[in-house]
């Protein structure tokens, strides 16, 4: 079972900003996965996409959306999140150390097999980074307390300094594993 942090906060508190610094910092060979990005026009939130860190997109909640699945005044389409979403996850896990989700939040968890998926990175040797819902939800408040987690909480008084500091600690684990790898080839051959 991997490590995994998930970072919380009230909207706006620089969560998404502080897993793309994260990704810049560590690199693409080392991070796979996707974030959310706001769509908006005039100024207004209008939805929200899916990009993966290969850079495909998807819509995944937009005002315009009708159907039964609704949060707030958006309605959310899983498709994107099923078809993009998914298969970024699934690739990351069979070829990066870390795996990025952003969000865990009530529009994802609309979708069991994205709660699958998240089980699923929480199962494998993989470093889970990912941003959660700080309001109360069920199934997020039960990933919250799991074994492992790590819930760090940004303001936008702490959030540089936070974000540095993971940086800093998931480079040194990165580089350990190298290290460790080496250290393997080494012996065997």
């Amino acid at each position: 079972m991997g490590e995994a942090y998930l970072l919380t906060g009230e909207p706006g508190s620089g969560k998404t900003t502080a897993i793309k610094k994260l990704v810049a910092a560590l690199g693409p060979e080392h991070c796979g996965g996707f974030y959310t990005e706001e769509i908006r026009l005039n100024g207004q939130r209008t939805g929200f996409e899916i990009v993966t860190l290969e850079g495909q997109r998807g819509l995944l909640a937009s005002v315009t959306q009708s159907g039964p699945l609704r949060v707030g005044r958006y309605g959310v389409d899983l498709t994107a999140l099923e078809s993009v979403g998914l298969a970024a996850l699934q690739s990351a896990l069979q070829t990066r150390p870390v795996v990025v989700i952003d969000e865990i939040g009530p529009m994802e968890l609309f979708s069991t097999a994205f709660r699958e998926a998240v089980s699923a990175v929480l199962q494998s040797p993989c470093i889970l980074v990912g941003t959660i819902v700080q309001r109360p939800y069920p199934w997020a408040d039960e990933l919250k307390q799991r074994p492992g987690i790590q819930l760090l909480e940004l303001t936008p008084a702490n959030r540089d300094k936070l974000t540095e500091q993971l940086v800093t600690s998931l480079q040194q684990k990165l580089q350990k594993q190298g290290m460790l790898k080496r250290e393997e080839e080494e012996k065997s051959g």
